[in-house]
């Protein structure tokens, strides 16, 4: 019997070990980033909520993640955007000029994108209108795993500091749109839909979106 328990640790042991050997390689997240579309100090921007300095992450990510939202399909509240078309969020265009953004009417609107699949979501990156310095309102990024979002949401970032949008009080700040965008660390979580709001900006009432990149597996 005794012999047997030692067996059996022996092989636990190694099953440790083995496991050790295969674990994920990890590596930094290095994004792709468009040209700057502006240059010099941006205006004056009166919002309450600012974060005073941007701060981008740094991420680590399983070696060979993908951006899993490439060419997926996308959704919106406004089903007839003023400018653009829906699909441009998905498109890999990040540059902001003339035709390379989707722009929707005023109020909250979301946008949402169907991953095919449910996946391990490691980092967000979201470019909104950024050929001019503003601060988008009620940024909200969520993901599940219906397309209605009743089941399994859960919010990876949220600074609508007022719950004007009716999704809950956010803690992050707001922030000046750059090329550099806005890189959310997802920290691993899983789901199929992903779904971001806004609720116009300090620029005007309208919402813009240029590209959404998830890394994933």
């Amino acid at each position: 019997m005794k012999h047997q328990l030692k067996m059996v640790a022996v092989a636990g042991i190694a099953a440790v070990i083995a496991g050790s050997v295969v674990a994920e390689e990890m590596e930094k997240l290095e994004l792709e980033l468009p040209k700057p579309l502006f240059a010099g100090t941006p205006k004056q921007i009166r919002t309450k909520n600012l974060e005073r300095e941007a701060v981008i992450p740094e991420i680590m990510i399983p070696k060979g993640t993908a951006n899993v939202a490439a060419e997926k399909t996308v959704t919106g509240s406004d089903d007839f955007p003023v400018i653009g078309e829906l699909e441009y969020i998905t498109d890999g265009d990040k540059d902001g000029a003339d035709g390379s953004y989707v722009e929707l009417g005023p109020g909250v609107q979301w946008v949402q994108i169907d991953l095919g699949a449910q996946k391990e979501i490691f980092a967000i990156a979201l470019w909104h209108y950024h050929a001019q310095a503003r601060a988008y309102r009620d940024v909200i990024v969520q993901v599940a795993d219906d397309a209605d979002f009743v089941t399994n949401v859960q919010t990876v970032f949220n600074n609508d500091h007022d719950n004007s949008a009716g999704l809950g009080e956010g803690k992050d700040k707001e922030y000046i749109e750059t090329y550099k965008g806005k890189l959310l660390d997802a920290k691993g979580i899983k789901g199929r839909y992903l779904r971001l709001y806004s609720n116009g900006s300090t620029g005007s009432d309208m919402n813009h979106y240029i590209e959404v990149e998830v890394f994933g597996k």
